[in-house]
């Protein structure tokens, strides 16, 4: 006689379970809970339609880091960074931190350094924009002048964090345009723009653009000239988000940090080139004058008197950890290295580009590892068609037209971070050969334009 079994009631096949036979609520609260395990293979299986984040050369975030330091980021994920009482040797990392960068940059040795971590350069970048214009302010309060027209003088090469600066704090935004054969501000297009409201100039090492540097030290020298002509204080901020820990290792007698005495604050990302998961950045000040004590808070209510001058408040002390596991694990030593190779392959990968014919370089990675180009001429197919068919073999490099004034120039750009290696590149170049022969052979019957970057909800 066969003995009937009884079903099981904790076993179910993966996919067969009831949670899974209907769709999952989207955009309302369900009403019940899921088991964890299913809810996790529902979150996994729609990622797995995003971009592999390996192959994605848009953007300059770091997408890979060691396994030791994932595992010293999983276990402080759950440390609050603002609570400084409560988790000490966190704040003390972060101490290191600002003292080590403040030091790559060369602030003066006679001085404290002082900085802040930020959730990225965008914080960091709205933190050093106050302190000018509180600085400038106090000037104008001082000599007695009115203090409702403040202006900062920056390229149409800026990020929008720039452009959200200004609009937010209501500074008037004065615009270096570009041109067709140049990415970058220039001195003359600098001090043309200067008067007594204005409150820094914006110099960029690394732009999103083209990945070039800005002439800061000829800016500088420039400004201060310009400055001591007209009886005017008019401080430098270097946005080095791209630049500030690539430069130092591998362009070390470059000057546009701290040696140069009018630059009173950087700002740079410790989740790009600083080779940490997103997000972490950095504001560090010439010395304590450059930071206004009015925007700087202290709060009493975590435990202890906690000095903060941030726009964020809660956040995980994890990129903190990760940052500094980074400057241990690496040194100058380790990150000349691998700045030094990720040069090399952007270099070597940008002129074997243009070398396939079609396209003509509007930058080669010799700054950052970073590169732009574009097509030589005008062709049945654009550069958001190359863009387009490389993502078919699951490349992600982006087409954009240049700034205001060299517009009508689109682009393609790569950016060449850590976990990109040769063969990576050798394997681009193939698909992207790949792509230029299609293309030629099947064009569309209209090349595809830039599309909106606004989706509606």
């Amino acid at each position: 006689m066969v003995k009937k079994l009884k079903p099981d009631t904790n076993l179910a096949p993966t996919y067969g379970c009831r949670a899974m036979a209907h769709p999952i609520p989207k955009y309302a609260l369900p009403h019940e809970e899921l088991d964890s395990r299913t809810a996790y293979q529902l979150v996994h299986d729609e990622l797995m339609l995003d971009g592999n984040a390996r192959l994605n050369l848009a953007t300059f975030v770091t997408t890979w880091m060691e396994p030791e330091a994932e595992q010293l980021m999983a276990e402080t994920f759950n440390k609050n960074m603002i609570d400084k009482d409560e988790y000490p040797q966190t704040a003390e990392l972060e101490t290191r931190c600002v003292n080590m960068i403040a030091r790559l940059f060369n602030a003066p040795e006679e001085q404290s350094a002082i900085g802040v971590s930020a959730i990225g350069s965008s914080e960091a970048i709205m933190l050093a924009g106050m302190a000018l214009k509180w600085r400038w302010k106090a000037r104008r309060l001082v000599a007695n002048q009115p203090t409702n027209k403040p202006n900062l003088i920056l390229g149409t090469n800026v990020q929008v964090v720039w452009e959200k600066f200004c609009r937010y704090w209501e500074v008037e935004p004065r615009y270096v345009p570009m041109t067709e054969n140049r990415f970058v501000i220039s001195p003359e297009e600098v001090t043309s723009r200067i008067d007594e409201n204005t409150i820094g100039v914006v110099a960029i090492l690394g732009t999103t653009f083209t990945g070039e540097y800005e002439p800061i030290e000829a800016i500088h020298d420039a400004v201060v000239k310009h400055a001591q002509a007209h009886n005017l204080t008019v401080p430098i901020h270097v946005d080095a988000a791209s630049g500030g820990f690539v430069a130092p290792f591998i362009q070390p007698h470059l000057r546009w940090d701290f040696r140069l005495p009018n630059v009173v604050s950087i700002n740079v990302s410790g989740h790009k080139y600083g080779l940490v998961y997103p997000g972490v950045g950095w504001a560090i000040w010439r010395s304590q004058e450059h930071l206004p004590d009015d925007l700087i808070f202290h709060v009493d209510y975590l435990g202890g008197n906690m000095p903060t001058f941030t726009l964020n408040f809660s956040r995980p002390g994890n990129q903190i950890v990760g940052q500094y596991y980074n400057f241990l694990r690496l040194g100058r030593a380790g990150y000349t290295r691998i700045m030094t190779t990720l040069r090399d392959t952007a270099t070597g990968l940008s002129k074997r580009i243009a070398q396939l014919g079609p396209f003509a370089l509007l930058s080669d990675g010799s700054d950052i590892p970073v590169f732009a180009f574009r097509l030589k001429d005008s062709r049945r197919y654009s550069v958001y068609d190359v863009s387009d068919r490389l993502r078919i073999y699951g490349w992600q490099v982006p087409a954009y037209a240049m700034p205001a004034n060299a517009e009508d120039i689109h682009a393609l750009r790569i950016v060449v971070r850590e976990g990109f290696s040769r063969d990576m590149a050798d394997m681009l170049l193939q698909d992207l050969n790949r792509v230029v022969d299609e293309l030629e052979q099947a064009p569309p019957n209209q090349p595809k334009q830039p599309a909106s970057a606004f989706r509606h909800l």
